[in-house]
């Protein structure tokens, strides 16, 4: 027998008769949260402050055998994370990257993009409103889900002391915190939004940096090779496991994960007042880089201002709308960009396959050197610790009569 579903779970009648028992199942993984991760920060709060952070690093940088008489919740979340399943593809941790790099500057607005159809989700956004993570501390939140990224993507970044391990390492465990510290905080509605930082919302994130990537580089005019989509999504497929994300919300391929949002989608409200408040930090961000000259402020604005113009058409007139992106004469940008993009992409296919080989080589380069560039531009150091206290207030679940559709199947449905 399931538990019935939170508030925030819609519409499920149809999206039964669409999707089968399937819907049940992803209604329950709302109530689900990391066991292992949330062990081990029950028994860290139980050490001297930062001692368990010590502990977190040490294993992570040296191995578990190296910690002197470790916790058994850290023996056990270790046992898992040095665990390689056997579909992990060699492959996929070496080039499965270049999908991102070879895309350059594309490669961060269409992660500012997805980032934006995360927000869009009403309930799913509530764990960084509490923390404040974004609103308030928005430069830092920003460039360490670009540092993540890079990480992640860098060939073998998730190798064993890969810097794309440690780092996903580092990010489940502060999950797990911030999932206490909202539990127990006695402002959480489980019974509104399910548990902070479920596994539905854990796997509808991993979706993020996978399938809506790659839907929103395709949208514009990026050709893929079907070989460079399953390395790309076999290694997101190993960050999630690795995040500790259930099986079940992992997908195999980009067939699977389009028909999960699809899921997500059908079962979930609009963008509320939270999502508009998270898409015009981001921006702000942008436009007031922290010690920046004036002159680089005015540069910085300009930047952001095309990035607005290219992710308006790249989400859609009717998302960007809901979610305050701001509508100038940038947004005109799009379709030129998608057309000067698709033409240079079937250029390259039909050029001869020493020419397109020696075009992708410095094209991945040239993306590689991109984020190595964007990370170097932090003011300061990325740390991935924890907060330490709840600085946001969200707003309240919409009420049956003022809901409308869910956000992230328009990523990955028809243009």
């Amino acid at each position: 027998m399931t538990t019935p579903p939170p508030r925030r779970f819609v519409n499920v009648d149809q999206a039964r008769a669409k999707f089968g028992a399937s819907i049940d199942c992803l209604s329950q993984l709302l109530f689900a949260g990391d066991p292992l991760a949330d062990d081990l920060v029950e028994a860290f709060v139980k050490l001297p402050p930062g001692a368990g952070q010590r502990l977190l690093e040490q294993a992570i940088t040296q191995g578990i055998d190296s910690v002197q008489d470790p916790p058994p919740e850290l023996v056990a979340l270790f046992r898992e994370l040095d665990h390689v399943p056997a579909w992990v593809d060699k492959d996929a941790l070496e080039r499965g990257g270049e999908l991102l790099f070879r895309s350059g500057w594309f490669g961060g607005i269409s992660l500012a993009t997805s980032l934006l159809y995360g927000y869009a989700s009403p309930c799913g956004n509530k764990p960084l409103v509490f923390s404040g993570r974004l609103d308030k501390d928005t430069p830092r939140r920003l460039i360490e889900t670009s540092r993540f990224v890079q990480a992640t993507c860098k060939p073998n970044g998730l190798s064993r002391f890969g810097d794309g391990f440690a780092i996903t390492a580092k990010v489940r465990v502060m999950h797990a915190h911030v999932r206490r510290m909202l539990l127990t905080s006695g402002r959480w509605s489980t019974e509104d939004w399910g548990l902070p930082a479920n596994q539905h919302d854990m796997g509808g994130t991993a979706l993020l940096f996978s399938v809506i990537v790659i839907d929103t580089l395709t949208n514009f005019g990026f050709d893929f090779e079907p070989e460079e989509i399953h390395l790309y999504m076999q290694l997101w497929r190993y960050s999630g496991y690795l995040m500790g994300v259930h099986s079940e919300v992992l997908p195999t391929s980009q067939r699977e994960a389009k028909r999960l949002a699809q899921m997500i989608a059908a079962t979930e409200e609009g963008a509320d007042d939270d999502s508009r408040r998270l898409s015009r930090a981001m921006f702000a961000s942008g436009q007031n880089p922290p010690r920046a000259t004036e002159e680089e402020k005015r540069r910085a604005e300009r930047v952001v201002r095309v990035g607005q113009g290219l992710i308006r058409g790249a989400l859609g007139e009717h998302l960007a709308d809901q979610l305050d992106v701001p509508k100038h004469n940038f947004r005109h940008l799009f379709p030129v960009v998608r057309a000067v993009v698709t033409r240079a992409e079937r250029l390259a296919r039909r050029a001869p396959a020493f020419a397109r080989a020696r075009l992708r080589t410095r094209a991945i380069a040239s993306g590689a050197a991109y984020w190595d560039m964007l990370i170097r531009a932090a003011r300061e150091p990325i740390s991935f610790v924890p907060p330490d206290r709840l600085l946001g207030v969200a707003a309240e679940i919409a009420s049956p009569k003022t809901r409308r559709g869910g956000t992230l199947a328009s990523a990955v449905g028809p243009r």
